[in-house]
């Protein structure tokens, strides 16, 4: 295995050697959102009504609450894996390629704080909110 041409190994093409952790970040967390998805639908689908109380009773267990946190960090961190790749495959300007990956990762942070603090809150709160 060659390392390139002299020109490519001048201009930098080829390997940076940072993609592969990067792709298999994404297919571990698409299999586990595959699960915890799957989980959560017949979980609720095994639910015997849909009203607040009901809901909220079910996401005060503890066996409920855990895989719901795991789902959401894993969702939100497949979600800025993915919008990462997006943007700098179709950004190409330097600054607005900086800047939207900043955005992308105060959303994916953010968002994932809010529901983490949701599902605690109901968690903790025993469902009588």
């Amino acid at each position: 295995m060659g390392t390139g041409t002299e020109v490519g190994r001048v201009r930098g093409l080829g390997s940076a050697k940072s993609g592969t952790h990067h792709w298999i970040a994404q297919r571990i967390t698409a299999v586990g959102n595959a699960l915890l998805v799957t989980w959560l639908v017949a979980s609720l689908a095994m639910l015997p009504a849909y009203d607040h109380a009901a809901v909220s009773g079910w996401m005060s267990q503890g066996i409920v609450a855990v895989p719901l946190m795991l789902m959401i960090v894993s969702v939100f961190y497949h979600i800025r894996l993915g919008l990462q790749v997006f943007v700098e495959d179709y950004v190409h300007d330097d600054g607005l390629k900086f800047a939207t990956l900043i955005l992308v990762n105060f959303y994916a942070i953010g968002a994932a704080a809010l529901c983490l603090f949701s599902i605690a809150r109901i968690a903790f709160a025993g469902g009588s909110l």
